[in-house]
């Protein structure tokens, strides 16, 4: 390998294509047609290959997207710190709008514009489950996202908690996640390519990105724990596009003090063969429990992110090393500080977050029994049922490569990023703690309830 080379730049492979959330192709109960390709900031093809999409593809989207949109009313229009949704009252609204042949409005497809998840209540006398937190009304961003219209928050989706309650069960014997993953054929390519490389003196290494790229080839996208052609899937594999993107300085960071991996790397060595990975994990503080069992509470971000080294051996393969790496780690810790505002300008983040508490919430119903204890029975939520068919997408199965280019010294000059998403709801549910306080606040809540209404605010 030319050293001249070596010395001038350290080049970076990464995968972002853009966002690949669904902001709303379609109502959970809906006609899904022709929606397995458009989603937000991509399309997706029969082959799962992933390209960004263009100008008038987003527009075409977006304006379908707003005209199904009906205009808020009542209480909906109103931000409120709290929120009550009775699952028994979701199913019945389900169920009635089944009946009458309509399909599933927006107030239940945006589960009446839930932000966050905060309590989770058991309601005995009603033989109800509910959770709550704070909601605001939604609109429909430029780019497809369906936001609060005061913070900016992605809304909470009913398809997401449907595929939470659903995939408990997968999810205690294979986990929850999602990576991108370079091939090892494709780190043999790369490296065999690079040995040839000679750059003239003040030669850009850029010159050679589309031979890097082809000899690369594309990363391929493992998901585990969630049916592949879900909603809830493709939030994963976005918010993990985003997270490298930013990082490798292919998306600008719209947040400030949040800079990219690259620039934090200027003028750093590099193992040469030794890749950071990066990946979103839970973080939540210990679950709050009345008394009782009847009352719970999710306090904390929710999100943080995670860095390791990963070694390449001999034969292309990827080795975890148990080591992090300074720079890598300072990156990790930025974003996972800066996390609550970059979820705000960029709601793949808040998606993210979303389903995560969602995850918490279907785990600690199961694990505590507690639409048992509340005597519900919740199988149109955690059954598949032509009442409340979900929408399905073509499955995301690879992405090709992107490169960055920075002015380093010393050391190898490639880096691939792989990582993920992790969400292990299991660990956080085993972390508990009694809150008296809970009890009060579950009765006041209760108390709240009015009519057969299944949302109401506190």
């Amino acid at each position: 390998m030319d050293l001249a080379l070596q010395r001038l730049c350290r080049f970076f492979f990464t995968v972002g294509v853009g966002v690949l959330t669904l902001p709303m192709t379609a109502h959970a109960g809906g006609n899904n047609n022709n929606n397995g390709r458009a989603v937000g900031g991509v399309m997706i093809d029969a082959a799962g290959i992933m390209r960004s999409a263009t100008v008038e593809e987003l527009t075409e989207l977006t304006n379908t997207l707003r005209q199904g949109l009906a205009p808020l009313a009542g209480d909906a229009d109103k931000k409120t710190d709290m929120r009550m949704v009775s699952l028994r009252g979701l199913q019945n609204a389900i169920k009635a709008s089944n009946e009458q042949g309509r399909e599933i409005p927006d107030d239940i497809e945006f589960l009446a514009g839930l932000q966050r998840i905060k309590y989770i209540f058991v309601d005995k006398e009603k033989n109800d489950v509910i959770i709550a937190g704070p909601a605001e009304p939604w609109k429909l961003r430029p780019d497809g996202f369906v936001v609060g219209t005061v913070t900016g928050g992605a809304t909470m989706r009913l398809s997401d908690l449907a595929i939470a309650l659903r995939s408990v069960e997968t999810a205690r014997n294979e986990g929850i996640s999602c990576s991108i993953e370079p091939t090892a054929e494709g780190r043999l390519r790369l490296q065999k390519l690079l040995r040839r490389i000679t750059l003239r003196p003040g030669q850009n290494p850029a010159v050679y990105e589309a031979s890097m790229r082809e000899a690369f080839g594309p990363q391929t996208i493992q998901l585990t724990g969630v049916p592949t052609n879900s909603r809830f899937a493709r939030t994963m594999v976005a918010a993990d596009y985003e997270m490298k993107r930013v990082a490798m300085g292919l998306a600008n960071s719209p947040v400030d003090g949040l800079t990219s991996y690259l620039e934090m790397s200027k003028n750093t060595a590099h193992a040469s063969n030794q890749n950071p990975r990066w990946w979103m994990a839970c973080d939540y503080d210990a679950l709050g429990k009345s008394e009782d069992g009847l009352a719970w509470k999710l306090s904390g971000q929710g999100v943080k992110t995670l860095t390791e080294l990963d070694s390449t051996n001999p034969d292309g393969t990827a080795a975890q090393t148990g080591k992090t790496d300074k720079v890598a780690q300072a990156w990790a810790d930025s974003m996972t500080e800066k996390y609550s505002e970059l979820s705000r300008q960029m709601p793949i983040f808040s998606d993210l977050q979303n389903i995560m508490d969602l995850t918490i919430v279907a785990t600690l119903i199961v694990q505590e029994r507690l639409s048992e204890q509340a005597n519900l029975d919740l199988s149109l939520l955690t059954a598949e049922s032509d009442i409340l068919p979900l929408p399905t997408y073509f499955t995301p199965k690879a992405v090709d490569p992107q490169c960055s280019f920075i002015r380093g010294r010393g050391g190898k000059w490639v880096v691939t990023a792989s990582g993920g998403v992790d969400i292990n709801g299991f660990e956080v549910v085993q972390k508990q703690k009694t809150d008296k306080s809970l009890h009060d606040v579950c009765s006041a809540a209760l108390a709240a309830t009015t009519g057969n209404r299944w949302w109401w605010d506190n």
